[in-house]
């Protein structure tokens, strides 16, 4: 009943957000009319992603490759065309593209991009329903337009400078509005809050646009970023967009010789650690909460603002993160809550999921989040079967607004979720071990999960115990639950004779193993949708219960000499044992010689 209120208030409150919205809009209109624009820029800001000049050459000749489609345009405007889809759309009027045609560096380059922005100007600027004038797609636009200015005004007549300076001017007013009005929301708000920063400090204005900028920007650092320098969305892609513009920001600020917020400091010196320890060995980012592709490039670009002898950080408690090395071997677990209603947007229902890598090599991870346009494979990639955790009747320890109809109020958001998550570190003689549990199926099932994690001081060996724990009486019910290890791509999986142990083949030749205490353990398909080249199958090791048999399982995931040597261990300590089965004429084939023939 509490979860049904809370719905309902939120609801009321977004149709009240809507209704300021069209009351709004015409007085923006009007006020953009009547508003001056500013003489010229003072400085263009620095845009730090990285660029290809070839691409300018395929948008000289009429083809735009953008967020997975390409279009040919035949000799017409791009604004013209019919977009394949919404995404394309908002790529194509976010401008992000013109930072390829300036690093081509050529006059046929300069005056393409000119070209281009007065069709904008001409054909899509006016404020309206279109995807540009989405709060998002407006900022990403204004920066894109500050960062190569030099190239869109090099040799550009008086009108056109003008009118250039009206669009600048046009979406200032909108983002503040739209700001003031309560109308953004989430990480878009603090995006908001960076492009009017930006604008006040490149367009020769009196100094009251650049203080209210400089304000509102340090009043959404402080609300969004957590002390540990995680985003409160609890995405890590949030925190590689937010540097792009931040670091910018911060040199523009040097640029004009006005000292920034401390605000912005403390939040680019708080991001960076929380970025590396989020990091695996092959240099890509742990899945979690909306984190998909992981653009190696970007993040080098980044971090190399970093103090490179920093080490990563290995508990982030405000971000809900826990990070533990052992040799060669990283474990980064979920140990979060689901974060606030509008900035959950992409958070995914994977409380105490875990990804595991030795070296450059991810073994055990989740799926990820796919591109924008698989709208149907995103829904599937938040539920919990997609992490490698713990899910009680194919159930997600989350509910999604999208999967009970109230998309029209709450679009993606999350309605309800685990309100308690409790996380323990302990630092053990020769071993590291976590215990998590949280309360995700408490309403719906009356369990708690309960999860511990031990990793040995070589990094050799990770032992897990999941538990389900009763919370209330209706939980005496028998409810069947799994315990799921997504494998990355790479990894081949070759299951045990008896059904008992898995085989994990890696690329570089080396084996681990995958037990279970009096288990059958399963390895059925999954997808990958993190993958550079686009989403790939791959495989999951799976175990499969019922709480009226068993509550807990018990499993390891260990090299495969470290199995062989324990194997050899438990034989010279029970030699009876094998002496029975041979006495029984047993011929059951052990892992350890079906890994020899393998």
């Amino acid at each position: 009943m509490e979860d049904k209120l809370q719905i309902v208030r939120r609801a009321a409150a977004r149709a009240a957000g809507r209704l300021r919205r069209l009351a709004t809009l015409p007085a923006f209109a009007l006020a953009a009319v009547r508003t001056n624009p500013p003489e010229r820029l003072l400085v263009a800001p620095q845009d730090i992603r990285t660029s290809d000049s070839t691409i300018a050459s395929e948008i000289y000749s009429g083809y735009f490759a953008l967020a997975g489609k390409v279009v040919n345009l035949h000799g017409r405007s791009p604004f013209e065309v019919e977009a394949p889809s919404r995404s394309w759309e908002r790529a194509l009027n976010s401008f992000g593209w013109l930072r390829h045609l300036r690093a081509a560096d050529t006059a046929l380059a300069r005056a393409n991009a000119r070209a281009l922005v007065d069709d904008f100007l001409t054909l899509a600027e006016k404020p309206g329903g279109t995807t540009a004038w989405e709060p998002r797609v407006a900022v990403r636009r204004t920066l894109s337009f500050l960062s190569q200015s030099p190239i869109i005004l090099e040799t550009a007549d008086r009108e056109f400078y003008r009118r250039f300076m009206r669009a600048l001017t046009r979406t200032q007013l909108f983002l503040d509005r739209q700001i003031t009005a309560g109308l953004v929301h989430g990480d878009e708000r603090l995006f908001a809050a960076i492009g009017l920063a930006e604008l006040g400090l490149c367009m020769q204005t009196d100094g009251g646009y650049q203080r209210r900028g400089t304000r509102l920007l340090a009043d959404e650092l402080v609300r969004q970023i957590l002390p540990d320098g995680g985003h409160v969305s609890r995405n890590p892609d949030v925190l590689i967009r937010l540097l792009l513009d931040l670091l910018p920001l911060r040199q523009t600020y040097a640029a004009r010789g006005v000292a920034p917020p401390p605000q912005l400091l403390n939040a680019i010196d708080r991001i960076l650690p929380m970025l590396r320890m989020l990091r695996h060995g092959d240099g890509t980012l742990a899945l979690f909460n909306g984190m998909g592709v992981t653009e190696p490039d970007i993040l080098a670009t980044v971090l190399a603002y970093d103090d490179p002898r920093a080490k990563a950080m290995v508990n982030a408690p405000h971000s809900g993160y826990q990070r533990v090395e052992a040799g060669p071997s990283l474990l980064i677990v979920d140990v979060g809550q689901p974060p606030p209603p509008e900035f959950s947007t992409q958070a995914h229902a994977g409380c105490l999921s875990f990804e595991f890598s030795v070296g450059p090599q991810r073994l055990v991870v989740n799926c990820g989040a796919p591109d924008v346009n698989r709208i149907a494979a995103h829904r599937a990639a938040r539920a919990t079967a997609a992490h490698s955790t713990l899910i009680v009747d194919d159930t997600s320890s989350c509910r999604f607004a999208s999967g009970h109809g109230l998309e029209k109020w709450f679009g993606n958001e999350i309605l309800s979720g685990p309100r308690q998550v409790g996380v323990e570190r302990q630092n053990l003689p020769m071993k590291t071990r976590l215990l998590a549990a949280h309360d995700g199926y408490r309403m719906r099932f009356g369990l708690i999960h309960e999860r511990q994690l031990t990793l040995g001081c070589d990094g050799m060996r990770l032992e897990g115990r999941d538990r389900l724990r009763a919370a209330s009486p209706n939980a005496e019910d028998s409810h069947p639950y799994a315990l799921r290890f997504h494998i990355h791509p790479s990894v081949r999986l070759q299951s045990a004779p008896d059904g008992r142990a898995v085989l994990l083949d890696l690329p570089d030749d080396s084996r681990w193993v995958f037990t279970a205490q009096d288990c059958d353990i399963e390895i059925e398909e999954s997808a990958f949708f993190a993958a550079t080249d686009g989403p790939r199958p791959c495989e999951q090791i799976v175990v499969r219960c019922r709480t009226d048999a068993k509550t807990q399982i018990v499993w390891a995931l260990q090299r495969m000499e470290e199995y062989q040597d324990k194997e050899a261990a438990a034989a010279d300590e029970h030699p009876e044992k094998d002496t029975a089965a041979a006495d029984e004429g047993e011929e059951k084939e052990t892992l350890t010689a079906y890994g020899e023939k393998v």
